[in-house]
């Protein structure tokens, strides 16, 4: 797996640039809001990244921040959602954008996206509910990270209700792991 690349800026052709990490050129597919981020040819650039091995093609994604790169796989985790439309999304929308359309059940701007219809737009609505944590008012969003996610559904499987796993997945250490994360949190609601 390839999660990150350090490297010389070679080319820059949207949505591709190609890496040059010590003589082998990557060439990864960006979101649009990184591509506009990127220094100037010849610079150097970190990049976190997704690797998707299918049947006919080894494909490379990269992000500049770990915000984007987690809600590429929340998108690639719902049904009829692919890379290419997973990128369109976060090209099409800020990540504030995507959270603030997803917290106020805005399918209309979601279809303003190329290659997001109605259906589709209600079904990203519907399975990015609570992957997103609205920030204090009604400001920028931000994506939970992937062991929050993890840690929160595991106490929703045990039957705690959104708010309390959410409170108990607030209170835990950023750094936590899963399981270490789950004892954690149920601890917390048990004092609660």
């Amino acid at each position: 797996m390839i999660g990150r690349l350090s490297g010389t800026l070679l080319e820059k052709n949207p949505p591709q640039i190609l890496l040059d990490v010590q003589g082998v050129g990557y060439e990864v597919d960006v979101p649009m809001s990184t591509f506009y981020n990127l220094p100037a040819l010849n610079e150097k650039v970190i990049l976190l990244t997704e690797f998707i091995v299918r049947e006919d093609a080894h494909l490379l994604y990269g992000f500049l921040t770990q915000e984007e790169r987690i809600a590429f796989r929340q998108l690639l985790k719902i049904s009829g959602v692919g890379p290419k439309l997973a990128l369109s999304v976060l090209s099409g929308l800020s990540m504030s954008d995507l959270a603030m359309a997803v917290a106020n059940k805005d399918a209309t701007r979601l279809t303003k996206i190329p290659g997001v219809g109605k259906k589709t737009a209600e079904r990203l609505l519907l399975e990015l509910q609570g992957k997103f944590v609205a920030a204090a008012g009604a400001t920028t969003s931000v994506v939970l990270e992937s062991a929050g996610n993890d840690i929160v559904n595991a106490l929703l499987g045990l039957g705690y209700k959104d708010k309390e796993a959410e409170w108990a997945a607030k209170h835990l250490p950023k750094d936590v792991g899963v399981s270490d994360g789950i004892r954690q949190a149920l601890k917390l609601l048990s004092k609660a």
